[in-house]
C-alpha cells in the first residue's frame, strides 16, 4: 500500500468551467464539506515495474498540488487476485473509492458504479472518440460507467522475429510495416491465407508460429480476431444466434483447421506464458502478443529483442482487426468521495499523464484514443528502434480493434470468451477429428445455455 498525504484544503474551490487545467480540477467533497479529504485507489499492479512508479509519482504529484491524502494500492491480477477484490467490495458495498477494471468487468458492475459520462465526454471532446472495442466495454445502456484507463490496456497484434520472417517465409515485416507514418510495400499482402503459407514454411523450418489454443485470454483474444476478420459472428449484435448455418464460421473453422496442421500440438495446452517463452527462447518465429515478451528479451535474451518487430494481424475477408483489451477506472457508487474520485480520474486522462504512463512501460499501455497514440514513445524505444512504433492501430493501417466475441451482447460475449468458446470449436475440430456439422451443433447448444 501506498498513503500520500497533502495538506487539508481549508477552502471550498467552485468549478471555472471547462478550462480548468486537469492538474488543479476543482474538488468538491460530497457531502458540501470544506476539505477534499481522502481517495482510496486500487490501480492494476502492472507487468512492467516501472509502470507502477510512473503511477506513484503522477498521483503523488496531484495529490500534493490539490492537498489530498490519497491511499494507493496495487492489485495483482496474478490469480485474478484482482477480479476477487472488484467482487468483494461489490459485495461488502465498501473498499477504494476507485478501481481498475479489466474489460468484462465493467459491465459486470454496472450497476454498482457511478456513471462517468462527465469525465468521458470532456475527454471525447478534446481528443475525438474512443475506439469501438473501449466504447463496446465501456458504455453500459448507453452511459458510461466506467473511464478508459490507459494503464493496462493492450493490443496483441503481431510481434514477429525479423530474421527468421525474411529467412524461411519471405516477408519483410519491417518494410511493410515500418516506423513511419505510412504502410510499406507488400502490406496488401499480409493476409490470413498468407499467414498460413508463412506459418507452414517457419514449421518446416524448426521455428513454428505459437499460437495457443487454450482457454486462456492469449488463444481467446487471437482467435476472436481471425473469426472477425473473417466476418464469422456467432451472435449478433440483437442477440441472436448465427453459428449453425453461417457460410462464414463454416470458412473460418476450415482455414483453423489447415491452418493448424503447422501449429505444434501441444498449443491447444498452452496457458499466457507459452507464446512468450517459444519467442523469448528463440523458438518461435511469431506470436500474437503486446511488447511484454519483446521486453522480457531486452533483458534476458537481448539478441531476440533486437530482431522484434510489432505490427498488426492480418487481413481477412471481412476487414483487418487487431486484438484489443482495454482496462477502465471505476468509482463505485457507494464511494465517500466522488468528486474528487473523478478529479483524479480526468486528470490520469491529460495528454501529459498518459505520456508518463506509455514511457515508463516502454510503449505497452494503449491510450483509447487514436489521436494520442502519436506519442514519442513508439518512435524511440528499442532495440531495434521503432518496435514498437506499429504496435497502436494507428490512422493510416485501416486495421480496427477489436475484442473477441462482440459484436454480441456484453452479458452473452462475456460468457463465450470466458470458455474460449471459439477455440474449444477448433480442438474438437482439429483434435478430436468431429465433423463440421458436430462441431457447430455443440457450439450452438453451448451458446444457448448462456442464454438461460
Amino acid at each position: 500500500m501506498t498513503k500520500i498525504t497533502g495538506t487539508t484544503r481549508r477552502a471550498v474551490l467552485r468549478a471555472g468551467g471547462l478550462g480548468v487545467a486537469a492538474g488543479a480540477l476543482p474538488l468538491f467533497n460530497v457531502h458540501g464539506q470544506t476539505s477534499a479529504g481522502r481517495v482510496a485507489v486500487g490501480f492494476w499492479d502492472h507487468w512492467v515495474p516501472t509502470g507502477n512508479e510512473a503511477m506513484r509519482q503522477i498521483v503523488g504529484e496531484w495529490a500534493e498540488k490539490n492537498r489530498v491524502e490519497v491511499q494507493m494500492d496495487f492489485i495483482t491480477s496474478v490469480g485474478m487476485k484482482n477480479l476477487l477484490t472488484i467482487a468483494a467490495e461489490a459485495q461488502a458495498r465498501q473498499g477504494h473509492d476507485i478501481l481498475a477494471f479489466p474489460s468484462w468487468q465493467v459491465h459486470d458492475q454496472a450497476r454498482n458504479l457511478e456513471p462517468v459520462d462527465d469525465i468521458v465526454g470532456r475527454l471525447i471532446q478534446k481528443n475525438g472518440p474512443a475506439n469501438p472495442a473501449t466504447e463496446y466495454l465501456g458504455k453500459v445502456d448507453g452511459s458510461w460507467r466506467a473511464v478508459p484507463a490507459t494503464a493496462g490496456s493492450q493490443y496483441k497484434g503481431s510481434a514477429a522475429r525479423i530474421d527468421l520472417m525474411k529467412q524461411h517465409a519471405g516477408i519483410d515485416v519491417r518494410a511493410m510495416y515500418p516506423a513511419e507514418t505510412r504502410l510499406g510495400p507488400g502490406v496488401d499482402q499480409w493476409t490470413w491465407e498468407n499467414f498460413l503459407v508463412a506459418a507452414q514454411k517457419c514449421n518446416a523450418a524448426g521455428v513454428p508460429f505459437a499460437l495457443p489454443a487454450g482457454t486462456f485470454s492469449d488463444a481467446t483474444d487471437w482467435i476472436g480476431a481471425m473469426f472477425r476478420c473473417h466476418g464469422a459472428e456467432m451472435v449478433d449484435a440483437k442477440g441472436d444466434i448465427t453459428i449453425r448455418n453461417n457460410d462464414k464460421v463454416r470458412q473460418v473453422l476450415d482455414y483453423a483447421a489447415r491452418l493448424f496442421q503447422h501449429i505444434p500440438g501441444e498449443m491447444f495446452a498452452a496457458d499466457d506464458a507459452t507464446n512468450n517463452r517459444a519467442l523469448i527462447s528463440g523458438r518461435s518465429a511469431f506470436i500474437f502478443n503486446p511488447p511484454s515478451a519483446w521486453a522480457v528479451a531486452k533483458r534476458d535474451a537481448i539478441h531476440v529483442a533486437e530482431q522484434t518487430w510489432h505490427f498488426p494481424s492480418p487481413i481477412g475477408p471481412a476487414g483487418q482487426y487487431v486484438p484489443h483489451l482495454p482496462y477502465f477506472w471505476g468509482i463505485w457508487n457507494f464511494s465517500n468521495n466522488k468528486p474528487t474520485a473523478k478529479a483524479l480520474l480526468e486528470h490520469l486522462s491529460q495528454r501529459e499523464q498518459v505520456a508518463k504512463m506509455v514511457a515508463a512501460s516502454d510503449g505497452y499501455d494503449i491510450p483509447p484514443f487514436a489521436t494520442l497514440t502519436d506519442l514519442d514513445t513508439w518512435s524511440t524505444v528499442g532495440p531495434p528502434r521503432g518496435t514498437v512504433f506499429n504496435y497502436p492501430v494507428k490512422e493510416h493501417h485501416h486495421a480496427h480493434p477489436s475484442i473477441a466475441c462482440s459484436p454480441a451482447p456484453a452479458s452473452i460475449a462475456v460468457q463465450m470468451y470466458t470458455q474460449g468458446i471459439q477455440a474449444k470449436m477448433i480442438a474438437r475440430l482439429v483434435q478430436s477429428k468431429e465433423p463440421m456439422d458436430r462441431v457447430l451443433g455443440w457450439a450452438e447448444r453451448e451458446v444457448e445455455g448462456f442464454m438461460r
